[in-house]
């Protein structure tokens, strides 16, 4: 897809760096600085929140682009799980999702900025996975927590890594999970755009 701005991605996350690599984009990484969202929101509308936050953040910067901020959480019960605090934290989380099925939401928000850098355009939405985890041992979880793979992922686990051995099946767009959704980005872009030509 050719844009028609240059493309700045609000993350210093390498997997979606990748992602958007393989989506044929040349991009600009400029990490958002943390984020925000107000409080007392479910799962699904805090992380696009969260994505958002993140884009308005770096927008202001960047006159005549789009910036593209995103956000991964994982959720059991309703309950958002982020990344682990320590290692005794990431088995207790893995032990959590081993023999259960849960979902992985990836928020997406983009802003388009004009020749005076202010937001023309800003609108995202969230997209949803399901992963279901084979039954393991404490210490299978705890094996793969030494490898320190699990310990800047959401959820403690990276389903593109060496976190692939406990993933029974997914239903649902793969690259989600790994932190930015690959056809629904696509076809979300086509839509974000065509509207500009109307």
């Amino acid at each position: 897809m050719n844009l028609p701005k240059p493309l700045i991605l609000a993350s210093q996350s390498p997997r979606r760096q990748e992602i958007l690599t393989a989506a044929g984009f040349t991009f600009t990484v400029h990490p958002a600085e943390g984020e925000c969202a107000p409080e007392g929101l479910a799962p699904y509308d805090l992380v696009c929140a969260l994505a958002r936050s993140k884009a308005e953040q770096v927008a202001p910067l960047y006159t005549n682009s789009l910036i593209l901020g995103s956000d991964t959480m994982v959720v059991l019960d309703d309950i958002a799980l982020g990344k682990p605090k320590d290692e005794a934290d990431a088995i207790t989380m893995l032990l959590s999702l081993q023999g259960r099925a849960h979902r992985v939401m990836t928020g997406v928000w983009v802003i388009e900025t004009n020749e005076a850098g202010l937001p023309v355009k800003s609108s995202g939405f969230t997209d949803v996975t399901e992963v279901e985890f084979y039954g393991f041992s404490r210490d299978e979880a705890a094996e793969y927590v030494a490898t320190k793979e699990p310990m800047d992922k959401a959820g403690g686990y990276g389903i593109q890594g060496k976190g692939m051995r406990f993933v029974k099946g997914i239903r649902g767009d793969y690259f989600t999970v790994m932190g930015l959704p690959g056809g629904p980005l696509l076809r979300f872009l086509s839509e974000f755009l065509a509207e500009n030509e109307k």
